[in-house]
């Protein structure tokens, strides 16, 4: 854990295909955490959200690192890092166990969970989260949360996996490392953004988090609150970037600029009386444009997207169950017409989320944006507080963080 003075410090680094965030917050249990540094760096060394150029991505992260030491006034030490990218796989898996007494404690609940993770996996693939849906007892009780100190004979757990490549995961902590850090934990990007912007009703009715970033679209699930299926697919923001670069015939970067100020998911919403000016290549002078015809091109790349998430969804089986609809978030998600065209394409209700249960920087707090960021900032803190009160605890050592963790699950927190 990073200190200020007799203040604990969480940092959450959100590695992005198109920018390295660093959110640094004080922690102190029982407390919102507040967000006193951040730190942002153009990431150039990231495709789809693997590491493809391990310098580039070291750079980034230490220049974001550096910025949000500055303005936070500390050293960083660790870090929670990101990860995503479409070799991200999920899979629901059950576990059972015989209980060794007739009542359930919290060593069964582990040997529970350990037996749904017996399942084969590719070599070059690990095991990231493997997070308790529900428990059912002697095949009679189901949908239970907390069966600790019921009665029984046998506990099956269903839990949700998630996989990752392995070389993904070793290139991050590897750039991590490379910049003097530590990681304390590697936490998929959607889980992260569910954490910060997603409602406790939201997660009971049905909910699906859509993160629109720049290199990838991850999704997750949650259906009677619970993590039911995640996914990551390889079509994202940047897209829409390509795409008015070449319809316009103007450099990437000034594609981005324009795609910020004037780009409208909703054709309709524009009007032909409209123009923009564009930046030409080379020498040319800069011309003049209906932004309806801008409008045009990114509506198209944003039904695509739409689209491959609606796919999605009916291959997980869940697309019935998300009755609170869709809440969409990242910085793609920003966009003018973005939530009326997913509610015209989906046919559900459609909010963007922001960051909640944080205090701090007006930047950070109410932004899609920093989403993730903030969301590793909550997910380090539920992982802080079993190590700050482990030595009350019975078992201690890896048990007994993993006993705090079930309670935080039990608790709606995790």
């Amino acid at each position: 854990m990073n200190r200020k003075g007799d203040k604990s410090l969480i940092v959450g680094l959100d590695i992005g295909t198109s920018k390295v965030t660093a959110l640094v917050g004080e922690y102190s249990p029982g407390n919102p955490i507040e967000v006193i540094g951040l730190g942002t760096h153009e990431s150039r060394g990231l495709k789809r959200g693997v590491v493809v150029d391990i310098e580039s991505t070291v750079q980034s992260i230490q220049r974001a690192v550096e910025e949000a030491e500055l303005m936070a006034g500390c050293e960083i030490r660790s870090v929670y890092a990101s990860i995503t990218g479409n070799h991200i796989q999920c899979r629901n898996s059950p576990g059972i166990v015989p209980l060794r007494d007739s009542e359930v404690t919290y060593d069964d609940l582990e040997r529970v969970l350990d037996a749904a993770k017996a399942v084969a996996i590719p070599a070059d693939q690990r095991i990231l989260h493997a997070i308790p849906r529900e428990y059912v007892l002697d095949d009679s009780q189901e949908g239970i949360r907390n069966p600790v100190g019921m009665s029984g004979v046998r506990l099956e757990v269903h839990a949700h996996l998630v996989v990752c490549a392995q070389s993904a995961a070793t290139n991050i902590v590897k750039c991590v490392q490379r910049c003097g850090l530590q990681v304390d934990e590697l936490e998929l990007a959607s889980l992260a953004s569910a954490t910060a912007v997603l409602t406790e009703d939201e997660r009971q009715l049905g909910v699906a988090l859509v993160d629109l970033g720049a290199g990838t679209t991850d999704i997750a699930v949650f259906v009677q609150g619970a993590i039911s299926h995640t996914a990551s697919l390889p079509i994202a923001g940047d897209h829409v970037t390509s795409d008015i670069a070449h319809m316009l015939r103007t450099p990437t970067p000034e594609a981005e600029q324009i795609k910020v100020r004037y780009a409208c998911a909703l054709a309709q919403m524009t009007t032909a009386e409209e123009t923009i000016q564009v930046p030409s290549v080379g020498d040319r002078p800069p011309r003049r444009l209906p932004r309806q015809t801008l409008a045009h091109a990114v509506q198209g790349r944003y039904e695509e997207i739409f689209e491959m998430v609606q796919a999605e969804l009916r291959r997980s089986g869940f697309e019935e169950l998300v009755r609170a609809g869709m809440v969409l978030t990242g910085g793609a998600a920003k966009m003018e017409g973005v939530v009326e065209l997913a509610e015209e394409m989906l046919q559900m209700p459609v909010r963007i989320g922001i960051p909640q249960h944080v205090t701090g920087l007006g930047e950070v707090v109410g932004n899609p944006v920093h989403a993730t960021g903030v969301g590793l900032l909550l997910m380090g803190a539920q992982h802080e507080q079993p190590r700050r009160s482990r030595p009350l605890l019975s078992g201690g050592g890896r048990a007994g963080g993993f006993l705090n963790k079930l309670k935080d699950w039990y608790r709606g927190e995790f």
